[in-house]
């Protein structure tokens, strides 16, 4: 039965385009996900990726920091400076760009762990960057969307921070704590909060997609392309920085995803709840099917190509999430 739970959860990006194909010819069907429910949906995908950790997980950064480091650091300015690139660049309409800027200053995104597996990439090392980018971006997402957009589009300084600690922080310490004290009722989650973060996700971009279809079709081919060259370039550079900072194409492979992969959901929470024009969340929702679009693709290719260190690639040891 888990295995089940399992291939569907991997069929992310299948989901996501039916669910965006179905809200886009029907939009009013998802028109009440909106508000309230966008953040619990966000809430509980956090939590089940936090029944997932161990506070082993925060303390490997001490035994190998390099790789972690490089990541980590990716995250937080490779993706914010591209994305206020192109957003001026391609001079979207204000809200559009700002709605780049957001996603682009959130941290790696849950489902960058399952495709650093497909990839056979190092897997422990993905988990690690993913949570410790997930608790920087309690002060890194609203620090670095503030300074790049400034109080552009009506910005709610003191929202971004408080929505950050409660869909993120206060979820994934609430997980660690049942994986620890109540291990039992852990494993049990643990078998389908996947598929339950799939689902989730899939309805908060649907929704707002549905939503916001007369955005995307005005800003069309300027809006997508932001988008995707948002993700390529972070698969991209975060690919090379690993590369020449380790010499490990495991490792490199391991990065690229994790800085090419956001966390769009938390983009999507951020832009609906804390700026006055709900268009800002429309990138956040095109980018959760670009990047795991894009991942999918580089899995594929990379799970056919065995690294020359496939045999000792654990820069981090731990077990599949």
């Amino acid at each position: 039965m888990a295995s089940l739970f399992e291939k569907a959860a991997l069929l992310f990006p299948l989901w996501v385009v039916c669910g965006v194909t179905f809200s886009w010819f029907f939009p009013s069907v998802l028109h009440g996900f909106k508000g309230p429910w966008i953040t619990y949906s966000l809430g509980l995908t956090m939590l089940g990726m936090g029944i997932s950790l161990k506070a082993e997980d925060f303390t490997r950064v001490f035994k190998a920091p390099k790789p972690i480091l490089i990541g980590v650091i990716g995250q937080y300015t490779i993706m914010p400076l591209t994305g206020w690139f192109l957003g001026n660049f391609f001079q979207l309409p204000a809200p559009l760009a700002v709605g780049i800027i957001v996603v682009s200053c959130c941290p790696g995104g849950v489902a960058s762990n399952v495709v650093s597996f497909l990839a056979r990439g190092d897997l422990a090392l993905s988990v690690t960057m993913t949570a410790i980018s997930t608790v920087l971006s309690v002060l890194m997402t609203p620090l670095l969307t503030l300074f790049l957009v400034g109080n552009s589009v009506g910005a709610n300084a003191s929202g971004l921070f408080f929505d950050t600690v409660q869909v993120v922080i206060l979820p994934v310490i609430l997980g660690i704590l049942l994986n620890r004290y109540t291990p039992k009722f852990a494993e049990k989650v643990k078998i389908v909060s996947p598929l339950i973060a799939v689902i989730l996700i899939t309805l908060i971009v649907a929704s707002i997609i549905g939503s916001g279809k007369e955005a995307v079709i005005s800003s069309g081919f300027h809006l997508i392309s932001s988008v995707f060259l948002l993700h390529i370039s972070g698969y991209f550079f975060g690919y090379w920085a690993a590369y020449f900072g380790t010499k490990s194409f495991v490792v490199a492979r391991t990065v690229s995803i994790e800085v090419g992969m956001q966390n769009s959901g938390l983009g999507a929470v951020l832009s609906r709840n804390n700026f006055s024009d709900p268009l800002v969340a429309i990138p956040a929702a095109i980018s959760s099917f670009v990047h795991s679009l894009i991942g999918s693709v580089l899995a594929g290719i990379w799970r056919r190509s065995i690294p020359q260190e496939e045999g000792e690639k654990s820069t981090i040891s731990a077990d599949l999430p």
